[in-house]
Order: C-alpha cells, then structure tokens, then sequence
C-alpha cells in the first residue's frame, strides 16, 4: 500500500467538507441538524487531534515548519472555539445556523491552505518512509478518537 500521511488527510477533509455542505442545508427545529453537528464536531475533534499528533508535530521540529505549524494550529483553536460556542446555543435560532456558516467558512479555508501550501512544505520535510509510517499512525489515532469521542 502507498498510502502516505496526505493521502490519509485528504479522506477526512473530504468528510469534513461533505459535513459542512450537508450542516448548512439542514433545517431549524430538526433532529437531522443536530445529528450533522454532532458528526461533524466529532469528526473534527478526531482529526484534529491525530493530525497534531502525525504531521504538526514532526513538522515543528524542522525550522521551515515552525511558523506554518503554528498557524494551522491556531486554526485548529478558532474551530475549536466556535464549536464550543455553537453547542452552547440552541440549533433552531438564526445565531445557531451564523455560527454554522462561520465555521464551515473556517473550515474550507483552513483545508484548503493546508492542502495547498502545508502539504506541499511538509512533503519537502518528510521522506517517504516517514510519510507512509505517519499514515498509519494516524490512522490509528483518528479511528481511536473517533471511538473515544463518540462514547464521552
């Protein structure tokens, strides 16, 4: 198998982004748009996690990852933050579905900067071998937090 770390990224930001489009179509007043945060705070949380453990981190040991390490993580938080926020809210109100748009936008914005600039950086770093050995680690770790954070 070829699978490299970028490979393993790109399916969960594919869901993330299916997640998003799907969140945003939702209605008010539905079990539908509360199913669809969950998964996708879920999601989120999990990947998040795995890929600061499997790709941030290595890449912040070399010095031409630091400053673009420390931005994705800073996404990272911005996500986290408005995730909070929009659990605390009921999901009918028109602040929910704002909310909903504001991270949905965060979203798309940060996969795609990683997709096209960390990516392309953190190949340079990474060898090959290191690539397919973090793949499998995250996959590990991701299906772990999944598991984790659907039974909290």
């Amino acid at each position: 198998m070829s699978d490299n770390i970028f490979e393993a990224l790109r399916e969960s930001h594919e869901l993330q982004r299916s997640l998003c489009r799907q969140l945003l179509r939702t209605r008010p007043h539905t079990e539908q748009r509360q199913a669809l945060f969950n998964e996708l705070r879920i999601e989120l949380a999990a990947h998040a996690a795995a890929e600061e453990r499997f790709l941030y981190a290595p890449i912040l040991m070399d010095d031409r990852g630091l400053s673009p390490s420390r931005h994705a993580l800073h996404e990272h938080h911005e996500m986290d933050e408005l995730v909070e926020t929009m659990q605390e809210k009921d999901p009918s109100s028109r602040g929910w579905l704002t909310l909903a748009r504001s991270l949905s936008k965060i979203v798309h914005h940060h996969l795609k900067e990683e997709e096209k600039k960390f990516f392309q950086m953190s190949g340079k770093i990474l060898s090959e071998t290191r690539k397919r050995t973090l793949a499998a680690q995250y996959r590990r770790d991701y299906a772990r937090m999944l598991k984790v954070l659907r039974e909290a």
